[in-house]
């Protein structure tokens, strides 16, 4: 896809939400349901049925995603999907690129067996690495500008409000 090709597809995106804001609110979906013989659960993706399990470092079996991992999916396919709108829009010839995702993990925590140990990923690294005759100027603008409009990275930096509620309906 070539630059002009990308705004002509934005631009009257733009323009809607600019004169209604509104219309720029989407609440985007996802839905799992809980295996009923194992421990994992099945998360629908609009292509096929992901399984998430435990990781093995938690007991699990390795055969099952792990849910740590596809969160790092997701920043990996958010973060390549906007550096190529970003570049595309600026027009810096990308010759290769790949995005790599990596995050520690304290396994403790996640068991309850140190309660000092975080629950959670303690870092996240992003790495891009690139082919490009493109200055470094361009370069340096196309990371800084690919940080700022990936959704998943900006959400993981604490963008967003998170809560969880509990809705019980007894069986039966």
């Amino acid at each position: 896809m070539h630059a002009s090709q990308l705004r002509a597809l934005q631009t009257p995106l733009k323009e809607k939400y600019k004169s209604t804001p509104e219309a720029a609110l989407i609440t985007l979906h996802a839905k799992g349901s809980l295996d009923d013989t194992a421990i994992a659960c099945k998360v629908e993706t609009g292509r096929a049925l992901a399984v998430a399990g435990l990781h093995p470092a938690t007991g699990g079996s390795g055969a099952e995603l792990c849910s740590g991992d596809m969160l790092l999916e997701a920043l990996v396919a958010c973060a390549g999907v906007t550096l190529k709108a970003v570049s595309t829009a600026l027009e810096i010839p990308l010759a290769k690129a790949d995005v790599l995702a990596e995050g520690d993990l304290d396994f403790r925590g996640t068991l309850g067996v140190d309660k000092e140990a975080k629950v959670g990923f303690q870092a996240i690294r992003l790495r891009f690495d690139i082919a490009s005759s493109a200055p470094q100027e361009k370069l340096d603008q196309l990371l800084k500008l690919t940080e700022r409009y990936c959704v998943v990275l900006q959400t993981l930096k604490g963008s967003a409000a998170v809560s969880a509620v509990l809705n019980n309906t007894p069986p039966g």
